[in-house]
């Protein structure tokens, strides 16, 4: 609650500041506003920025060195009993401490309590000083920004500048966080690696990753062969993509080229709805619906069916990525210039004519665009294979036998308390590699086919 206090003041502050600098600036300019560099909204920007990015960063700082800063003050002032714990019992008295100065837990013994309360002075103390700092930081850039306001101040080549310096500082954080994402990736790879040979994993065909607790058990330490997790990714998504692209594209072809403009502003938002439905639901739509009338349909046609297999996943997949493939490729179609088509007409092609032969094809790096969109959302999706699909890591190729995905096993890996020196736990990490993987090869596809094409109809 004090935080958001200070933040509304702050916020509140930043507006006061544009409108101080906008009225400045107008002062300044008199009867000719032709006599300002900028226009002075500019100057209001200049004032605002001045006011609001040293405190908001003070703010910043205060919340990002907070925790380890509370922990040392607190540690080294606990009373003897505690100080002399283990760093195991030592980190489970400091949360105690948190939990009673926080949330007003009952402390367990009277030196818990004293602590907590230190904590919690500390901690009201820390606060009230860098909201001090961070109003007078923000009066303080009020002030001289509005002092240095004059006719000939750039003040928005001085915005833009700083604009730029933010585009950068975001580009960059996305950059590395991507990088770091990697690393960590291949780092705990190659740990997992170090227990369990690369074409095991590769190329195993027993996915058997609970780790045996007699000799006589499979491998004695887990089967980490990976072969069936990624032929249930493949045929899943597969199915999905089967369902997904021939029904969006052709619904996206319909509402650009033939349909009326009433009925597509009703048509496509509804077919948007569908990607904003959540993947949980779609779940128990697939289990609890399509899965059984699979199920019955095959015990009509003297088919073994099980009770969860890949053909509902892949079908109530598919359903759920129609918009990816039909609302993209859609505005792709209508962005292909009407002078392509009018040329076309003006040859004597007939208008099926023109969509196969020219809207299409110039269309066609949009269109794998958004292939490449809705495989790597089936690629990706969990929810449903678990509710539908099952946790089976079966090696086949028949749509009416349970499998399962990488995405499933990596949460199945992940889930509950894990030690991170462990094939079983490791092993997620690999799969995520490998994922990874596959989807920049997709990638690398996609882009290839995109440039060939792009450069015939640009």
């Amino acid at each position: 609650m004090q935080l958001f206090i200070l933040t509304a003041a702050l916020l509140a502050l930043i507006s006061f500041g544009y409108g101080v600098g906008r009225r400045r600036a107008l002062a300044v300019a008199g009867p000719n506003l032709r006599s300002l560099h900028s226009l002075p909204r500019y100057h209001g920007y200049l004032v605002a920025l001045w006011c609001g990015l040293p405190a908001l960063a003070v703010v910043a700082a205060w919340l990002a060195f907070e925790p380890s800063l509370l922990h040392a003050l607190v540690i080294g002032a606990l009373p003897a009993d505690l100080a002399q714990l283990s760093d195991e019992r030592l980190a489970l008295a400091y949360n105690e401490v948190r939990n009673v100065a926080r949330y007003g837990h009952p402390a367990s013994s009277d030196s818990i309590a004293e602590a907590a309360r230190h904590y919690a002075s500390l901690r009201q103390t820390m606060f009230l000083s860098v909201a001090a700092i961070a109003v007078a930081l923000a009066v303080a850039g009020l002030a001289a920004a509005r002092a240095r306001i004059h006719a000939g101040l750039r003040a928005r080549n001085r915005v833009e500048s700083i604009v730029s310096i933010f585009l950068i500082a975001a580009s960059t954080v996305a950059i590395f966080t991507t990088i770091g994402i990697v690393l960590s990736l291949v780092f705990e790879s190659l740990r997992f690696f170090q227990m369990v040979p690369v074409t095991e994993f590769l190329f195993g065909t027993s996915w058997s990753p609970q780790m045996a607790i007699r000799e006589d058990q499979v491998g004695s330490s887990g089967s980490f062969g990976a072969v069936p997790l990624f032929a249930g990714t493949m045929l899943i998504a597969g199915i999905a993509l089967a369902v997904a692209v021939p029904l969006g594209l052709l619904a996206a072809i319909y509402m650009s080229e033939y349909a009326a403009p009433k009925f597509r502003s009703v048509v496509k938002p509804l077919l948007e709805v569908l990607a904003g439905i959540p993947t949980v639901v779609y779940g128990f739509f697939a289990a609890l619906t399509v899965a059984p009338f699979i199920r019955d349909l095959g015990a009509k046609l003297g088919l073994s069916v099980a009770s969860e297999s890949a053909l509902a996943a892949g079908l109530v997949m598919g359903i759920m990525i129609i918009p990816f493939v039909s609302s993209l490729s859609d505005d792709v179609i209508s962005a292909v210039p009407h002078s392509l088509r009018e040329g076309a007409y003006g040859l004597g092609a007939t208008k099926s004519e023109t969509i196969k032969q020219v809207v299409l094809p110039a269309a066609l790096p949009g269109i794998v665009g958004s292939i490449l969109l809705a495989a790597s959302r089936a690629i990706g999706e969990t929810m449903i294979v678990v509710m539908a699909a099952g946790l089976a890591a079966n090696l086949t190729a028949n749509p009416l036998e349970a499998v399962t995905t990488v995405t499933t096993q990596i949460v199945t890996l992940l889930v509950g308390d894990q030690e991170f020196d462990s094939p079983k736990t490791l092993a997620a990490f690999a799969l995520g590699l490998a994922l990874f993987g596959i989807t920049l090869a997709l990638n690398g596809i996609a882009l290839r086919i995109v440039n060939k094409y792009r450069e015939k109809y640009d």
